[in-house]
């Protein structure tokens, strides 16, 4: 009989993975997984990990399936907490939920469970993994999930072909309703509970929050950019090369304080990321305002009136060879080669057409289309007939 072992969060989609498996034949083991016990950053007074962790306990209990908790927080605090802090005092925006699955929960996590003699480590996750043989070895797929409002891969995009070997996904085949109806007929005690927002694995924590108590407030200006700032009407030069153009058009624009006005002040740059509407706290313009760039250095945020505003704009970024990641290892681009995909620069935008370039330096991802807000830090991952074939971190 083969072992599971699986991530049991204390939410639905998980009891579901693990009521799933055991209607399967498989032996299941539950493992809840503490990601936080830092009593310097108070994340809110409730204690959202015991109450998921006995949740999770619960549904072991009733599903008649062994469970242990992990403390794995040392990891999560070396490898996702440390690293989010990083990123946002220089001025970019990590994406903690990738780097949770890539790091922890398929890689510290996958570790334990493969010493407790797992065959497999299965997650509630709303995607599915297939396979083929090529060139004589199987080569492993991660695709979208069939719902298309909870499709998940993108967060799964940092994967390896490793860690997908011994990957299951059972709730990928099912829709959300779906899931819970089960969980209904099973008498799972999270049938009903909501879906948790907030960092992975950490509970209920809001992000601006979490990073004031460790990145200190600074005050500087807002400065109000117009839309007929002169860089947006530049003459686009005549290009050498492809290269040249793909270059062109992944150079954001920059700003200095002189080229707007001063609309009020901020408690921090690195508090803002890149499409950002909300806590500026400015009245008095006629249209929404929108964070269209930031700058750690000088400590200043740039705003645009309107979600039109063309300096939230570009449609070509780039992705450095050192954070280039293709899950399909076989389609990896040679310098000089392109390929058409769909990709999608966060979770749930809808997939947009796009050419990838391989060039000497990385990969171009030239939009068909201009994208609001492409933001340094986050990931960008490409598709092809719903298959994920790989990401990268947007430089």
């Amino acid at each position: 009989m083969k072992r599971v072992v699986v991530g049991l969060s204390g939410g639905v989609d998980s009891s579901v993975t693990a009521y799933l498996l055991k209607e399967q034949g498989f032996e299941v083991i539950g493992l809840f997984m503490k990601n936080w016990h830092d009593d310097s950053v108070t994340i809110s007074n409730e204690c959202p990990w015991l109450e998921d962790s006995n949740d999770a306990m619960i549904v072991a209990e009733k599903l008649g399936i062994p469970f242990q908790v992990v403390d794995l927080s040392n990891q999560y605090k070396e490898r996702i907490v440390d690293y989010m802090f990083d990123e946002y005092s220089k001025g970019r925006t990590p994406n903690p939920d990738v780097l949770c699955n890539r790091e922890i929960k398929f890689d510290v996590f996958m570790d334990i469970a493969l010493k407790l003699g797992a065959d497999y480590v299965a997650t509630g996750h709303y995607c599915r993994k297939g396979s083929e043989i090529i060139n004589g070895k199987p080569v492993y797929k991660l695709l979208g999930g069939k719902d298309k409002n909870k499709d998940q891969s993108y967060f799964l995009c940092q994967l390896s072909q490793k860690q997908l070997t011994k990957a299951m996904f059972p709730i990928g085949e099912l829709t959300k309703p779906e899931v819970r109806e089960i969980a209904k007929k099973a008498d799972l005690i999270t049938a009903e509970k909501k879906d948790s927002q907030g960092l992975c694995f950490i509970g209920k924590v809001r992000l601006p929050e979490f990073l004031q108590q460790k990145l200190q407030p600074k005050e500087g200006r807002i400065i109000n950019i117009p839309k007929d700032f002169s860089q947006y009407t530049t003459l686009i030069p005549k290009f050498i090369s492809k290269e040249s153009e793909l270059a062109y058009f992944s150079t954001k624009f920059s700003y200095n304080e002189e080229d707007g006005k001063v609309l009020g002040k901020h408690q921090g740059a690195h508090y803002f990321t890149k499409g950002q509407r909300k806590g500026l706290n400015v009245g008095g313009t006629k249209e929404a305002l929108y964070v269209i760039e930031t700058n750690v250095d000088t400590n200043t945020i740039y705003t645009g009136e309107g979600k039109n505003h063309q300096g939230l704009y570009r449609n070509v970024l780039f992705v450095s060879n050192e954070e280039i990641h293709w899950i399909r290892e076989d389609l990896t681009l040679k310098i000089g080669e392109t390929l058409e995909v769909e990709a999608r620069i966060r979770y749930r935008q809808v997939l947009e057409k796009a050419t990838l370039h391989k060039v000497a330096s990385g990969l171009y991802v030239a939009f068909e289309n201009k994208q609001s807000a492409i933001q340094e830090g986050q990931f960008v991952a490409w598709y092809k007939n719903e298959e994920l074939l790989g990401s990268g971190v947007i430089s």
